[in-house]
């Protein structure tokens, strides 16, 4: 006998005004259960945990949580309120009777000493503190929305360790597959509004969407036919009992109907690089380099050969240089001592971790296009901006989105195809995974193991990693950097251990260095929040729309008069103009709400 759920959803339904986001959804959550929750970019699952954790009523439907169960939600963006240290806001989330000591303990073990003022953290050092706040209770329930987005390996791997050791419950949402691999013991897929679950991990998951995917593709296949023959039937059909006929013309209207309501899977990103021609055999020489700011020492006598084809991760803790040490093998900085050799003929393109170097008024299109007409050079051809736009997944509607209102994933599609719409031999990746459903992340594998140029990639995904990479750099402290041969796998085989902090010296320098750089830009823009006014508007804006939908619906009935015209041609006029003004009204709401929604999730996600 199963046993009872802690916690479970059931028939969950929620609609924004267009397309259902959810449809009858199904969730039960069981004692020690370890359940990742996979779908698309914009699929519903941040809104379905949410709902889990009772911060969001749904539309219909139904939540229960067994009494004395204790559930604790991490969001993708942590709500610091009027707390002064991080150490105040994790010790807020502790019950009665709850040991005070883990929350020093676990704020510790990620890295922070519970002073850090949490107006002036890092994306990494919140997402800390937050980790900190849920894992101190030892709820029964943990609800975690990208619990690794910001975190450096290091980190990635202890959180992996502590929640492998906890006997609660576990929802995961994640794009990191080998973290989903190693936690997760049942996989629940929400796809186009509905969960498809399987009593396996994420390991079986691929394949097993992929069965269920062809399954569908051949069940619409056979729809088609039973059209067409039915089409043919009713155009050259040898015509039998009227009673008959219409039955039959009635199940041809009905399998129109189904499949013109078949809600397909979402397409894949195409991404291809723009190639130049080929480089020399070497690309990057360097001997003896050494980079150091002011005491501390990032990379000390370093030396390396890159040649054609290599393909270079570069991993370590946040703070340890990678970045630097990028900079300094494609000469963008000059080492200290020692000495950089390009190759001949290099062509290099660059995709940078920081995507708010764009300005945020730019539309999509301008983005793409650097505001010069609607056609996009990638390499040496023109294409049009739209078939562009849709080969990373883009709407046509978006091509005058301003980049400010795009989410997460959207930035990151945004920035690759910008990068790789630029002639190159060598592509500078620094954290391209950033946000990437896992679709997308296929899609960017298979595109850099076709492309005949070279890789240098810095990344925290280590499934990734293992799949793109054929050698690795690492720190190994005090500056020193060591090349192991292979993926990272490989690398953990050759090394004998995890990729570890530097020391707590350079940790506590590094910290330092981040403190002085916000002293010294007292200027910079505070974090974007939703107004009093937008927060209305998003709460209202689903009721508008709903009445809209139901005016259109009154008006279109006394149209749907054939006579009407005839018989009061004022009421025929007045209907027309109603649901004009109606529909008018109704496309500024939701294209208002989609803003509205757009801007929150990239709030959250920031």
């Amino acid at each position: 006998m199963a046993p009872p759920p802690l916690i479970q959803l059931k028939d969950i339904s929620l609609t924004f005004g267009g397309t259902p986001l959810l449809s009858g959804v199904e969730l039960s959550v069981s004692a020690g259960e370890r359940v990742c929750l996979i779908g698309r970019n914009g699929s519903g699952k941040s809104t379905l945990l949410r709902i889990a954790a009772g911060l969001v009523e749904p539309d219909a439907g139904s939540r229960f949580v067994q009494p004395g169960a204790t559930i604790r939600y991490l969001p993708q963006e942590p709500d610091f309120g009027e707390h002064k240290t991080t150490l105040a806001y994790v010790e807020a989330g502790l019950g009665p009777g709850d040991d005070h000591y883990q929350a020093r303990y676990l704020l510790e073990q990620l890295g922070l000493s519970g002073e850090e003022d949490p107006a002036h953290v890092s994306g990494g050092e919140a997402r800390r503190a937050a980790l900190a706040r849920v894992l101190a209770p030892s709820p029964d329930i943990l609800l975690l929305d990208e619990p690794t987005n910001h975190l450096d390996l290091p980190t990635i791997e202890w959180l992996e360790g502590e929640l492998e050791s906890r006997r609660c419950a576990l929802v995961l949402i994640s794009h990191d597959r080998r973290f989903l691999t190693n936690l997760s013991r049942t996989t629940a897929w929400l796809d186009r509004g509905q969960i498809r679950q399987i009593e396996r991990g994420f390991g079986a998951f691929e394949a097993w969407r992929d069965e269920v995917l062809a399954e569908e593709e051949r069940e619409q296949h056979k729809l088609d036919r039973k059209i067409v023959n039915e089409e043919h039937w009713l155009r050259y059909g040898v015509s039998g009992r009227r009673k008959r006929n219409v039955k039959r013309l009635g199940n041809l209207h009905a399998l129109r109907d189904q499949r013109r309501n078949y809600r397909g899977a979402t397409g894949n990103a195409t991404l291809a690089a723009a190639e130049a021609d080929k480089s020399g055999r070497l690309v990057i020489e360097a001997k003896g380099i050494a980079k150091a700011f002011g005491e501390r020492t990032i990379v000390d006598a370093f030396s390396t050969r890159i040649q054609r084809g290599d393909r270079v991760g570069i991993v370590g803790p946040n703070g340890a240089g990678k970045t630097t040490l990028v900079h300094l093998l494609i000469g963008n900085d000059p080492p200290d001592s020692g000495s950089v050799r390009l190759g001949a003929n290099i062509e290099m393109a660059t995709l940078d971790q920081h995507r708010e170097s764009l300005d945020p008024k730019l539309t999509l299109a301008e983005a793409l296009t650097g505001g010069r007409g609607d056609h996009v050079m990638v390499g040496d051809k023109s294409k049009h901006v739209i078939g562009y736009m849709k080969d990373f997944l883009f709407a046509q509607e978006q091509r005058g989105t301003p980049l400010e209102a795009l989410s997460g994933g959207e930035r990151g599609r945004l920035m690759l195809a910008r990068a790789l719409a630029k002639p190159s031999n060598l592509l500078i990746l620094d954290e391209p995974t950033n946000d990437l459903d896992l679709e997308t992340l296929d899609v960017l594998e298979d595109m850099l193991g076709d492309y005949e140029g070279t890789v240098i990639l810095i990344s925290h995904d280590r499934d990734f990693l293992d799949r793109v990479v054929t050698s690795v750099i690492v720190p190994e402290g005090q500056g020193r950097w060591i090349e192991y041969a292979g993926g990272y796998t490989d690398m953990l085989a050759q090394r004998g251990a995890d990729v570890k902090r530097e020391t707590v010296k350079a940790e506590a320098a590094a910290v330092e260095e981040k403190k002085e750089a916000r002293a010294a830009a007292p200027e910079a823009a505070p974090r974007r929040r939703l107004s009093f006014n937008e927060k209305h508007a998003l709460e209202t804006l689903p009721k508008t729309i709903d009445r809209l939908h139901a005016e259109i619906a009154k008006q279109q009935k006394l149209l749907d008069d054939p006579d009407l015209y005839a018989k009061d041609r004022k009421k025929f006029d007045a209907a027309s103009a109603a649901i004009a003004k109606a529909q008018e009204e109704l496309a500024a709401a939701e294209d208002r709400w989609l803003e509205l929604e757009v801007l929150r999730e990239e709030i959250e996600q920031a």
